[in-house]
């Protein structure tokens, strides 16, 4: 499978650096242009390429998007009808701007990326465990260390495509139920994501 990146910071080379790992290929895109990212696809490998937002979200059988929130309204979104997409984002007003309808819990950052990629199927993820962790704290299945991550969707099959890339890099799930769930792990901190699993 390929996963197409709208975003190449820090969640999104760490998740494309252990999909590579696990025998996936990706294309890594940022705002800046292709020939910027030269160094990183050196750094990820021949399974790497740079491309366009554009070009990632249409070649990626599945799309993560990962960049600052304030960033959503101007992504494209043709090419990603129909596929899974992966939504990492998370709310930080100092650098996102104040945001009325999260600032008054009437939606959430998923169902704000899920509006506007209408036709793709929204499931968050990645947005409950720092960068770094995501490459070096993976685990063998059947480990007892093994790390779970919470995920929510509403679509089944999509959760099913996220779940396996999530086993395939290291890591259990907690599937924390419909899209709306994931404000509950929009803080992104693990001790806080740790508790709100230990709830259910």
């Amino acid at each position: 499978m390929k996963i197409g990146f709208i975003g190449s910071g820090n969640i999104g080379q760490a998740v494309a650096t252990s999909a590579i790992r696990a025998g996936y290929s990706v294309v890594m895109s940022n705002s800046r242009g292709p020939e910027t990212l030269k160094g990183l696809i050196r750094k990820l490998g021949p399974k790497a390429e740079a491309a366009t937002a554009e070009q990632a979200a249409r070649e990626g059988d599945m799309v993560v998007v990962t960049v600052p929130l304030y960033a959503l309204p101007k992504l494209p979104t043709d090419g990603t009808a129909g596929k899974t997409l992966i939504d990492t984002m998370n709310y930080y007003p100092g650098r996102d701007g104040r945001i009325a309808s999260l600032d008054s819990n009437s939606t959430t950052t998923s169902e704000l990326t899920a509006k506007h990629f209408p036709e793709a199927h929204v499931v968050k993820a990645f947005n409950s465990i720092i960068a770094g962790e995501i490459v070096t704290t993976g685990k063998p299945n059947g480990d007892p260390q093994r790390r779970a991550l919470p995920i929510a969707g509403d679509s089944a099959a999509a959760k099913k495509d996220v779940t396996d890339l999530l086993n395939a890099i290291g890591f259990d799930v907690y599937d924390a139920g419909a899209l709306h769930e994931g404000y509950r792990f929009q803080n992104g901190t693990p001790a806080y994501c740790a508790r709100q699993i230990e709830k259910n």
